[in-house]
């Protein structure tokens, strides 16, 4: 089952279910699929999974700022609703790495492209990025990168 179809099932079923906050999750989630098919100009076929994927980590960090900026204003309901919201699109996305993960990743790395300060931090990230695009987060990565740059 592609991942399009688990999304399109789970919403069925949280619809029948009556759990409004998963059905109001995976209908705005279902929505931004579908304006990404639209831009892609294929209107009668589904997203392949790594496109899904993309648009699944596009809304979930909507998501964060949106909580961020309710946590900030003191908006507890609104911001309760956006952690419920991106506590389900995180059930689609892939394990994230522990911060003890990336760091291993960085060292590794950083021996693997050579690098030697600070100027070589887009050789790092790209190289992390290229392999474990979906595994982290590429802010929290590149803040991880640049500290452990700067130490060289």
């Amino acid at each position: 089952m592609s991942l399009s179809e688990r999304i399109e099932k789970e919403y069925i079923e949280a619809y029948k279910a009556g759990d409004s906050g998963k059905k109001d999750a995976l209908r705005l989630l279902k929505g931004a699929m579908k304006n990404r098919l639209v831009e892609l100009k294929r209107i009668k076929v589904t997203l392949t999974d790594d496109e899904t994927l993309d648009v699944i980590k596009k809304q979930a960090k909507q998501c964060r700022d949106a909580l961020e900026q309710f946590v900030q204003a003191g908006r507890d309901e609104l911001a309760a609703k956006e952690k419920r919201e991106l506590e389900i699109l995180d059930t689609y996305l892939p394990r994230q790495l522990s911060p003890e993960e990336t760091e291993a990743l960085i060292e590794e790395t950083i021996k693997a492209v050579g690098a030697t300060s600070s100027r070589d931090m887009g050789k790092v990230v790209g190289a992390i990025m290229a392999s474990h695009k979906s595994r982290v987060d590429g802010k929290a990565l590149s803040e991880a990168v640049k500290k452990r740059l700067e130490k060289l």
